[in-house]
């Protein structure tokens, strides 16, 4: 694993170090703004629309039903039901996708250009005037409880949710995206209206364009796609204060390999800190077979299959996060060993060497990401969503190649904290208590 880690590090570092991406920022007649990507090589275009909030938005007594709306946009519209609406994507080529998270709904879009009036038409159709129509809702809610009911003995999914109720408290973060089997199977259709209501509004969408489409047509295209939307939609959330206590939550849960998943309060992707954090959690648990954790746990001692931490970036919390499993009788070790590494890093942080590797994977990799229309549509969404300048991409990889070593001591220090960090395992562990706050 070594010997290909050295050779994918060898491969990055021959690529260029910058994405050659141009945007425009384009503003429509109408007062709506979308970042632009020309590329008319090939008669096909991806549209990427997103509205802040997502699931964060349910009403507290109406759990689901923004998932359950979302899940909803593509069973029929207008005069076409869930199959005639199927159908007409079909004859046209066109593809939607409706999705949703804790901090956004997504709508994405892809059309040939000859088709680009029609497939547009027919998005507006969804999003303007879904049916909402009895069957198609008793289908989907079905379908949704069967996930919920799935996620219920799902080791994975109960750390996840053990875990928010730990860091959110009250927060809708707290909360499952799904709704609860109760909230679901009360919603009605005047709900799920609400909950578009509540979603879809200007105040806080976000557009991205890829594709054979000029800055010309896409202003009003825009207009004619999105200007009806109401001005304003349900209030965003407060911030979360996210008060993780050190220490650890069993859940007993009959399986024979416990899962661990693990965090601390994380840090804000608008830290001026925040590559100097990537990067060290690149080398401590970000880096697949040649990060300290998978070096120490997995290949020194063979107490799991895999380990890894990660940087949760989000709207309205940042949390630093890692997950692990091993079998009930080798799991106290394993967080052993974690709790080992996490104060290492955090008392001498990282070699030079370390450092160097990781800058050259982290930068080599990042323009492999824009491999397709669609893919770069996201990422214009997602930076502006994070308020990044527009030539971000362009500048990204100079930010990672200007951390130093001491950025990386200090940060590690910072922010790295072994004495706060908590531990929610599943299963039946041995040697392992609820001990939280010691």
């Amino acid at each position: 694993m070594r010997l290909l880690y050295a050779l994918i590090l060898t491969i990055v570092a021959s690529l260029p170090a910058r994405a050659e991406v141009n945007i425009q920022e384009v503003t429509s007649p109408g007062g709506l703004t979308a970042w632009l990507v020309e590329e008319p090589s090939i008669p096909f275009a991806a549209l990427e629309i997103r509205f802040r909030g997502g699931a964060s938005l349910d009403d507290p007594e109406k759990r689901g039903a923004i998932n359950l709306m979302t899940g909803l946009l593509e069973e029929g519209a207008a005069d076409m039901d869930a199959r005639a609406f199927a159908k007409a994507q079909e004859a046209l080529a066109t593809s939607f996708g409706f999705d949703l998270n804790r901090d956004e709904v997504s709508i994405s879009a892809r059309f040939l250009t000859e088709n680009r009036e029609a497939s547009l038409a027919l998005l507006r159709a969804a999003l303007f005037e879904p049916r909402f129509d009895a069957d198609a809702i008793e289908r989907v809610r079905g379908q949704v409880l069967s996930i919920i009911q799935s996620d219920l003995k799902d080791p994975n999914d109960i750390a996840s949710r053990t875990f928010g109720e730990i860091a959110y408290g009250d927060h809708p973060y707290a909360h499952p995206v799904n709704g609860t089997l109760e909230s679901v199977a009360a919603l009605t259709r005047d709900d799920l209206i609400a909950a578009h209501r509540a979603v879809l509004a200007r105040d806080r969408i976000y557009i991205g364009a890829v594709g054979d489409i000029t800055a010309d047509e896409l202003g009003p295209l825009l207009d004619e796609l999105l200007g009806d939307l109401p001005e304003t939609g349900a209030p965003m959330p407060p911030k979360a204060n996210v008060t993780i206590p050190g220490g650890i939550t069993v859940v007993d849960f009959p399986v024979p390999q416990s899962v661990a998943l693990f965090g601390q309060p994380g840090i804000a992707q608008s830290d001026p800190d925040f590559f100097a954090a990537l990067v060290l959690n690149q080398v401590l648990g970000g880096g697949g077979f040649e990060s300290r954790l998978m070096n120490e746990v997995r290949e020194k001692r063979g107490l799991t299959y895999g380990v890894y931490s990660y940087l949760a970036s989000r709207d309205l919390a940042n949390v630093y996060m890692g997950s692990v499993s091993s079998a009930n009788d080798r799991i106290a070790e394993a967080i052993a060993v974690i709790r080992d590494e996490w104060t290492k890093a955090a008392e001498n942080g990282l070699t030079e060497e370390e450092l160097q590797d990781a800058k050259t994977y982290i930068t080599g990799a990042y323009p492999l990401r824009f491999d397709g229309n669609a893919t770069i549509a996201n990422i214009l969404v997602g930076m502006q969503m994070l308020g990044l300048p527009i030539d971000y991409i362009a500048t990204r990889n100079d930010k990672v190649e200007a951390v130093t070593l001491a950025d990386v001591q200090r940060v590690a220090r910072e922010l790295l904290k072994p004495e706060g960090l908590h531990f929610v395992v599943v299963g039946q562990p041995v040697g392992l208590e609820t001990t939280v706050g010691e």
